[in-house]
Protein backbone atom coordinates (compact mmCIF):
# COMPACT_ATOMS: atom_id res chain seq x y z
CA UNK A 1 0.00 0.00 0.00
CA UNK A 2 1.28 3.35 -0.65
CA UNK A 3 1.96 6.18 2.08
CA UNK A 4 -1.20 7.70 1.26
CA UNK A 5 -3.33 4.74 1.47
CA UNK A 6 -1.92 4.56 5.07
CA UNK A 7 -1.98 8.06 5.97
CA UNK A 8 -6.03 7.53 5.21
CA UNK A 9 -6.75 4.30 7.16
CA UNK A 10 -5.40 6.14 10.12
CA UNK A 11 -7.73 9.11 9.47
CA UNK A 12 -10.56 6.67 9.48
CA UNK A 13 -9.33 4.58 12.29
CA UNK A 14 -9.36 8.13 14.76
CA UNK A 15 -12.56 9.21 12.46
CA UNK A 16 -14.06 5.71 13.85
CA UNK A 17 -13.10 6.58 17.13
CA UNK A 18 -14.37 9.67 17.33
CA UNK A 19 -17.89 8.72 16.06
CA UNK A 20 -17.69 5.93 18.76
CA UNK A 21 -17.78 3.13 16.03
CA UNK A 22 -15.59 0.11 17.60
CA UNK A 23 -16.82 -2.10 15.04
CA UNK A 24 -14.87 0.76 12.07
CA UNK A 25 -12.06 0.66 14.54
CA UNK A 26 -12.00 -3.11 14.70
CA UNK A 27 -11.98 -3.44 10.53
CA UNK A 28 -8.79 -1.52 10.69
CA UNK A 29 -7.03 -4.05 11.92
CA UNK A 30 -5.10 -7.14 10.42
CA UNK A 31 -6.96 -10.21 12.13
CA UNK A 32 -3.37 -10.76 14.13
CA UNK A 33 -2.46 -7.83 15.15
CA UNK A 34 -0.74 -6.21 18.29
CA UNK A 35 -1.55 -3.28 20.39
CA UNK A 36 -0.14 -2.03 23.17
CA UNK A 37 0.02 0.58 25.51
CA UNK A 38 -0.04 1.53 28.98
CA UNK A 39 -3.35 0.42 30.45
CA UNK A 40 -3.55 -2.82 28.45
CA UNK A 41 -0.33 -4.00 27.94
CA UNK A 42 0.24 -6.02 25.11
CA UNK A 43 -3.12 -7.80 23.24
CA UNK A 44 -3.35 -9.99 20.09
CA UNK A 45 -5.52 -10.46 17.58
CA UNK A 46 -9.52 -10.33 18.83
CA UNK A 47 -8.65 -8.83 22.11
CA UNK A 48 -7.49 -5.48 20.02
CA UNK A 49 -11.08 -5.17 18.39
CA UNK A 50 -12.04 -6.12 21.38
CA UNK A 51 -10.95 -3.32 23.49
CA UNK A 52 -11.82 -0.84 21.37
CA UNK A 53 -15.70 -2.10 20.75
CA UNK A 54 -15.57 -2.05 24.76
CA UNK A 55 -14.03 1.42 25.40
CA UNK A 56 -16.48 2.92 22.43
CA UNK A 57 -19.72 1.20 23.87
CA UNK A 58 -18.59 2.64 27.25
CA UNK A 59 -18.03 5.90 26.62
CA UNK A 60 -20.58 8.33 27.44
CA UNK A 61 -18.77 12.08 26.73
CA UNK A 62 -15.63 11.13 24.70
CA UNK A 63 -13.99 13.20 21.84
CA UNK A 64 -10.58 12.55 19.96
CA UNK A 65 -8.63 15.08 18.31
CA UNK A 66 -6.47 13.83 15.44
CA UNK A 67 -3.84 16.38 16.17
CA UNK A 68 -1.31 15.01 13.39
CA UNK A 69 -0.17 11.95 11.49
CA UNK A 70 2.24 10.97 8.53
CA UNK A 71 2.88 7.42 7.35
CA UNK A 72 4.92 5.90 4.88
CA UNK A 73 4.69 2.69 2.49
CA UNK A 74 5.17 0.35 6.09
CA UNK A 75 4.88 1.95 8.82
CA UNK A 76 2.74 5.69 10.15
CA UNK A 77 2.48 7.62 13.02
CA UNK A 78 -0.29 9.71 14.92
CA UNK A 79 -0.70 12.11 17.90
CA UNK A 80 -4.13 12.15 19.35
CA UNK A 81 -5.91 13.50 22.50
CA UNK A 82 -8.87 11.56 24.15
CA UNK A 83 -11.04 13.83 26.43
CA UNK A 84 -13.60 12.26 28.20
CA UNK A 85 -14.90 11.51 32.08
CA UNK A 86 -12.82 8.26 33.74
CA UNK A 87 -15.52 5.70 35.43
CA UNK A 88 -14.64 7.74 38.39
CA UNK A 89 -16.59 11.40 37.51
CA UNK A 90 -13.05 12.44 36.39
CA UNK A 91 -12.60 14.36 33.12
CA UNK A 92 -9.59 13.36 31.79
CA UNK A 93 -7.41 14.83 28.92
CA UNK A 94 -4.37 12.22 27.28
CA UNK A 95 -2.19 13.05 24.68
CA UNK A 96 -0.93 10.12 23.14
CA UNK A 97 1.58 9.06 20.80
CA UNK A 98 1.13 6.46 18.19
CA UNK A 99 3.01 4.31 16.16
CA UNK A 100 1.59 1.50 13.57
CA UNK A 101 3.22 -0.63 11.04
CA UNK A 102 1.13 -1.98 8.23
CA UNK A 103 0.36 -5.04 6.58
CA UNK A 104 -2.01 -5.57 3.61
CA UNK A 105 -4.00 -2.17 3.95
CA UNK A 106 -3.96 -2.99 7.70
CA UNK A 107 -2.75 -2.14 11.02
CA UNK A 108 -0.74 -5.08 11.69
CA UNK A 109 1.18 -3.32 15.14
CA UNK A 110 0.03 -0.17 16.87
CA UNK A 111 1.56 1.35 20.02
CA UNK A 112 0.11 3.90 22.39
CA UNK A 113 2.20 5.94 24.06
CA UNK A 114 1.29 8.35 27.10
CA UNK A 115 2.56 9.44 30.46
CA UNK A 116 1.05 7.04 32.76
CA UNK A 117 1.23 9.13 35.75
CA UNK A 118 -0.42 12.21 34.17
CA UNK A 119 -3.12 9.85 32.69
CA UNK A 120 -3.17 8.27 36.60
CA UNK A 121 -3.72 11.55 38.65
CA UNK A 122 -6.57 12.85 36.48
CA UNK A 123 -8.35 9.55 36.29
CA UNK A 124 -7.94 8.68 39.75
CA UNK A 125 -7.34 11.87 41.50
CA UNK A 126 -3.90 12.50 44.37
CA UNK A 127 -3.48 8.71 44.49
CA UNK A 128 -3.23 8.24 41.25
CA UNK A 129 0.54 9.60 41.24
CA UNK A 130 0.70 7.16 43.86
CA UNK A 131 -0.65 4.44 41.93
CA UNK A 132 1.53 5.11 39.24
CA UNK A 133 5.22 5.01 40.52
CA UNK A 134 4.37 1.83 42.48
CA UNK A 135 4.50 -1.39 40.30
CA UNK A 136 2.37 -3.68 42.06
CA UNK A 137 -0.32 -0.86 42.33
CA UNK A 138 0.03 0.07 38.46
CA UNK A 139 -0.26 -3.64 37.70
CA UNK A 140 -3.86 -3.56 39.59
CA UNK A 141 -4.81 -1.03 36.81
CA UNK A 142 -3.60 -3.13 34.12
CA UNK A 143 -4.89 -6.27 35.64
CA UNK A 144 -8.44 -4.17 36.34
CA UNK A 145 -8.77 -2.94 32.09
CA UNK A 146 -8.00 -6.50 31.38
CA UNK A 147 -10.62 -8.53 33.77
CA UNK A 148 -13.26 -5.90 31.89
CA UNK A 149 -11.82 -6.89 28.73
CA UNK A 150 -12.15 -10.58 29.20
CA UNK A 151 -15.75 -9.91 30.80
CA UNK A 152 -16.50 -7.75 27.66
CA UNK A 153 -15.09 -10.69 25.29
CA UNK A 154 -16.91 -13.06 27.13
CA UNK A 155 -20.20 -11.43 27.23
CA UNK A 156 -20.18 -10.99 23.18
CA UNK A 157 -18.99 -14.61 23.12
CA UNK A 158 -15.19 -13.77 22.09
CA UNK A 159 -16.15 -13.53 18.45
CA UNK A 160 -14.87 -10.66 16.50
CA UNK A 161 -17.32 -8.64 13.88
CA UNK A 162 -18.25 -9.93 10.51
CA UNK A 163 -15.19 -8.73 8.25
CA UNK A 164 -15.97 -5.78 6.67
CA UNK A 165 -15.08 -4.84 2.95
CA UNK A 166 -11.36 -4.03 3.45
CA UNK A 167 -10.20 -6.91 5.79
CA UNK A 168 -9.93 -10.31 4.52
CA UNK A 169 -12.53 -13.57 6.32
CA UNK A 170 -10.71 -14.47 9.52
CA UNK A 171 -10.58 -18.30 9.97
Amino acid sequence: MSADDNRALIRRFYEAFDRLDGEEMTRCYAPDARFHDPAFGELRGPQVGAMWRMLTGRAKDLSVELRSHDADASTGTANWVATYTFSTGRPVVNDIQARFVFRDGLISEHDDDFDFGTWAKQALGPAGRLIALLPPLRSRVTAKARGDLDAFMAKEGTAPPAPGPTQPPRS
